[in-house]
């Protein structure tokens, strides 16, 4: 037998795990299986179209500059040491024939196969056909995106700065938010504070000069936070000079011009977009497992996909792409809300489910509580909310860095985010703007010698053939 045919059939004997989605789930599902499972006992290959993970709830304070954007984020390879990564996109799931399609991003496709596959692709940015919108918003899902707002701020701010009080001025800077949970009044509240930094560095510029606006349908902010403490928040969101739209919805956002249902127009140049996730559509609309109404993989309280009467086996799903339910009673249509407390949970529980049943052994069902929510609005500012207890201010604050500077996995992460908070206390924000490293060839090709076009050749005009004998005899003459 030859060495890749013995390759082959022990690949074949070894239970093959195949993870979709390098996010709070998938990540957490494969760096626990590596503990889980004992050597050799199964294959464990991770797919991801980027090679980390992005903790996503600090994505308000990199667009603010509060931490370095390459600090929140977990590479993939450094930290899963034992599983195979691929940077690509599954785009099909057979799971009748346990065989994914994978795609890179040079087009290659070839097919996975698979014992045991764990979906936890996750969630993107939810929209709607409103004109403008997706020419000119920005959403707030990635690192990419988070680091072209604070760019995009903080260029608006130069430009303004050479310009005379008028339209243009104040288009550069206003900044609206569309969505008032947690993601909007937490971008919003963070770039309030990062503009308020930046009129020091600016004495052309003015408090007056700058416009934000947060644009909410519903009439509250934070559901996730009691009545009491959101009003808390519009308050302290108005003391800074921070508009927020109750009861409002946007119509329009055409060339920039953004139109709300109350006839209200503002001219922006920063438009985020916060208003709401959805189940990652390419992984569940590719995949023959089961959906639910909301267009999530329905999922088992063990976190097996399927129902109460059926079990799809050798299928598991978790984190933002799944309907889990919640057994604790607490989440919103019977269904764990998607949130980093549930995702991370859910795929250390994956993690320990997947290894009983290849042990033989049963699962056991997804319980958790919700430990209360905690919102970073700005420097020293803050909401905090645990049952009926609920305050803002500086000790919401330091609540908020508390949890989520222990909640960073792996230390080498919680330690780079501690490092560069303890520096920020001292040395202030960095208000450094590198918008230019989007296009950074634009110095180089400005200035970069080219070769000259070729010439033309030049045909010089033909003599008559006689020519040389009639100057001969004129010169013998």
């Amino acid at each position: 037998m030859s060495t890749a045919t013995s390759e082959a059939v022990a690949r074949t004997d070894t239970p093959r795990i195949l993870v979709v989605g390098g996010g709070y789930a998938g990540f957490y599902t494969a760096w626990k299986l590596e503990k889980q499972l004992r050597r050799g006992e199964a294959e464990v290959t991770i797919v991801d179209p980027l090679p980390y993970m992005t903790y996503q709830p600090f994505l308000p304070e990199v667009a603010a500059g509060g931490i370095e954007a390459r600090h929140s984020v977990v590479a993939l390879r450094r930290h899963l040491n034992r599983t195979r990564v691929l940077t690509a996109k599954v785009t099909g799931i057979d799971h009748a024939n346990r065989v994914a399609t994978v795609t890179a991003d040079t087009g290659d496709t070839w097919q996975e196969e698979y014992d045991q596959i764990i979906v936890t692709a996750g969630a993107v940015s939810r929209t709607f056909p409103i004109p403008g919108i997706a020419e000119n918003a920005i959403g707030l899902k990635t690192i990419e995106e988070a680091v072209a707002i604070r760019d995009r701020l903080m260029s608006n701010f130069d430009k303004a700065a050479l310009l005379p009080p008028g339209p243009e001025r104040d288009r550069l800077l206003t900044v609206i938010v569309v969505g008032g949970g947690f993601a909007g009044i937490e971008i919003f509240a963070e770039l309030r504070s990062l503009a308020s930094s930046l009129l020091r560095e600016y004495p052309q510029l003015t408090f007056d000069d700058t416009h934000f606006h947060l644009i909410e349908a519903m009439g509250r902010i934070m559901p996730e936070v009691s009545m009491k403490t959101s009003e808390k928040v519009l308050a302290n969101l108005a003391k800074r000079g921070a508009y927020v739209h109750l009861d409002t919805q946007v119509k329009g956002a055409l060339d920039g011009n953004v139109e709300l249902s109350t006839g209200e127009t503002f001219a922006s140049d920063i438009i985020v977009w916060t208003a709401g996730v959805m189940a990652n559509p390419q992984v569940v609309r590719g995949s023959d497992l089961p959906v639910e109404e909301r267009g999530r993989i329905r999922t088992r309280p063990d976190l097996r996909v399927g129902s109460d009467e059926e079990i799809v086996e050798g299928a598991w799903a978790a984190g933002d792409v799944s309907a889990v339910p919640d057994l604790s009673g607490g989440g919103v249509g019977g269904y764990c809300v998607p949130n980093a407390q549930h995702a991370v949970r859910q795929g250390k529980l994956l993690a320990q489910n997947v290894t009983a049943v290849l042990r033989g052994e049963e699962p056991r069902d997804y319980f958790h509580k919700n430990l209360g929510a905690v919102a970073g609005l700005g420097l020293y500012e803050g909401a905090f909310q645990k049952g009926n207890i609920g305050f803002t201010g500086l000790p919401a604050w330091l609540a908020h860095r508390g949890y989520h500077g222990l909640a960073m996995p792996t230390w080498e992460r919680k330690w780079r985010v501690l490092w560069g908070w303890w520096n920020n206390f001292w040395l202030g924000r960095d208000l450094v703007n590198l918008q230019a490293v989007q296009n950074p060839r634009y110095v180089f090709e400005e200035f970069a010698a080219r070769p000259r076009p070729p010439q033309p050749a030049v045909t010089p005009p033909a003599e008559p053939r006689n020519s040389a004998k009639k100057a001969e005899s004129e010169k013998t003459a």
